[in-house]
């Protein structure tokens, strides 16, 4: 599959400033739960719309 990068949380600036320290604490363990997903689980995950892949170039 080869190289994976997360896009987890997006916000626009003249919305929010920055996130708080609950919003980065959850934004963390989601990356470590994504980081640590098997090829197995991140097809799975593809599959059934739970993460969606955007290709890029």
């Amino acid at each position: 599959m080869g190289e994976c990068v997360f896009f987890i949380f997006g916000f626009s600036k003249n919305k929010q400033a920055n996130i708080d320290q609950k919003e980065e604490w959850a934004i963390k363990l989601l990356a470590r739960e994504f980081l640590g997903y098997t090829e197995h689980t991140l097809r799975k995950a593809l599959e059934t719309g739970e993460l969606v892949e955007i290709p890029y170039e």
